[in-house]
């Protein structure tokens, strides 16, 4: 009689109540926390919000109307709350990335998107050491021949301006090419070249043998973030999302492999250059081929490949964004600028790109880029975190039961006026200069507990070291009163147009 059924007009009905129904009926247990009316049946609703970028301000207005609990999707609750924190993220707890980041695998799962608890403790153990403080010194010559390139660069642009002294450009555009010869350089071997040509672009190979094609890498790496954070509401879709006729899809997912083409490419030169005993620098690729397990045991090409992939994405977008960010806000404050140059002048008496011994310690520097990575929060969403199996687990007073994801939004948490206070959505570098320990908890610009930013050392010299020489160095002039973002896995600046010349007393 069943399978009658399925064969009739009926069951057609039906298929598509039961699509609904399902996951509602599914997840009893949290249908009494609020949120929008879609998110107790589909994933879909969510899906729209990160095709149009604007995921995180979503959350946020929805924690604005219905409190501390949001429920987002059908199986998934928002916590606006710092207490959360160590209890989602934190040691010990037994929670796992969702299915969320199977969207973010390509070559192979690397550290970012490895789900496994005992292969993530595996990949963290070989790769942790590659970030330990004396190699992350022995990166900075890096960065500094990089930066020296960028003043290069920017100085024959202001002698083009003419009489005015003053070159307009999109300060953004400059921002990525740094980041993205920076990071080539560290984990691959060389500069992409970008600050050399001005322009985006890098080889790829989609094969080790395969012959090289060109890419704009930062435009690759943008639809990338969008559309695997997009798939990553409903990973199933994965395989069919390049049939999807929605350019979104079907050049996000063009652009998934032409990142992986970039990564292949770059770490396939650098390993052969290494066996022809061509290579001596000690770079970030060098130390993660030098990595071992507990076992003994070394990364495998393509393993390296996905780490590589993973730093050249988690090395280039979140640094660019947030110089930018930070230069777009500084320039809104001019007061914040005087501050901030009056600090450099004094600890670099010669206009030259500093070494991060000369700045690591200057409070008024650091306060800004904190500053900075609160109220723009590059890693804007919340990180979606499964209730391991067992009784469930307390959160914020209320319980929820093994299999439900959670997550903690961090651009909410860091815009909360109960923690940041009545300005927590103006940019003051000034409060950084006395927090309470509940503002230091709630302050995850690069997450929290094992499952953060590894590479977090790296990145804050960096910063440092970007901020310091801009800003030593050159002046600015904002031509536009807002900055536009959109969010992929980050929140990215649409462009800043500014004014640059040379300081006049530098």
């Amino acid at each position: 009689m069943f399978l009658s059924f399925l064969f009739t007009p009926w069951a057609l009905l039906a298929l598509p109540l039961l699509y609904w129904v399902l996951p509602f009926v599914r997840n009893w247990s949290i249908q009494s926390v609020p949120g929008p009316f879609l998110a107790k049946f589909t994933n879909l609703w969510y899906m729209w919000e990160c095709r149009h970028g604007r995921r995180y301000m979503t959350v946020y207005k929805a924690h604005e109307q219905y409190g501390k609990f949001v429920r987002i999707t059908p199986n998934q609750v928002s916590i606006a709350d710092p207490d959360a924190i160590p209890i989602v993220y934190g040691h010990g707890t037994g929670f796992l990335k969702s299915e969320y980041y199977d969207a973010f695998v390509s070559i192979q799962r690397g550290l970012f998107n490895t789900r496994d608890r005992a292969e993530h403790t595996r990949k963290r153990k070989t790769i942790s050491h590659t970030f330990s403080a004396k190699n992350v010194g022995e990166f900075e010559q890096y960065i500094h021949h990089n930066l020296e390139m960028l003043t290069t660069q920017w100085d024959k642009l202001v002698k083009q301006a003419g009489s005015s002294g003053t070159y307009r450009m999109d300060a953004l555009n400059w921002f990525n090419y740094v980041a993205f010869d920076i990071i080539g350089d560290l984990a691959f071997g060389q500069p992409f070249g970008m600050l050399e040509n001005g322009r985006d672009m890098a080889e790829v190979r989609l094969k080790p043998d395969a012959p090289p094609t060109f890419a704009p890498a930062i435009e690759v790496l943008n639809r990338r973030g969008e559309v695997s954070n997009a798939i990553g509401c409903l990973p199933q879709i994965k395989p069919y999302a390049k049939y999807i006729p929605d350019p979104f899809f079907y050049k996000g997912v063009a652009a998934v492999q032409n990142l992986a083409g970039i990564a292949i490419a770059r770490v396939n030169q650098r390993l052969d250059a290494a066996e022809r005993g061509e290579v001596t620098r000690v770079d970030l690729l060098a130390r993660l081929m030098e990595g071992k397990d507990e076992n003994g045991n070394k990364l495998g090409r393509a393993e390296l490949t996905a780490e590589a992939l993973t730093q050249l994405i988690a090395g280039s977008d979140t640094t660019s964004n947030t110089s930018c960010a930070l230069l777009f806000h500084m320039l809104t404050h001019p007061e914040c600028v005087k501050k901030l140059q009056a600090e450099l002048d004094e600890a670099i008496p010669e206009n030259t790109v500093p070494k991060f011994a000369q700045v690591k310690d200057l409070p008024y520097l650091d306060h800004v880029i904190q500053e900075t990575l609160r109220i723009h929060s590059t890693s804007s969403t919340g990180l979606p975190r499964v209730v391991p199996p067992g009784p469930g687990v307390e959160v914020c007073g209320r319980h929820f039961p093994q299999g439900v994801v959670l997550s903690v939004p961090a651009y909410t948490i860091h815009h909360s006026k109960e923690i940041w206070g009545k300005d927590a959505d103006e940019f003051r570098p000034e409060r950084w200069e006395k927090v309470t320990e509940k503002q230091k908890n709630a302050f995850i610009p690069f997450s929290y507990g094992p499952r953060s930013c590894v590479g977090r050392n790296v990145a804050e010299m960096e910063l440092a070291l970007i901020v310091s020489t801009v800003f030593r160095r050159y002046e600015f002039e904002l031509y536009q009163d807002k900055l536009e973002t959109r969010e992929g896995f980050l929140r990215k600046p649409l462009g800043l147009e500014v004014g640059l010349r040379r300081r006049k007393q530098s």
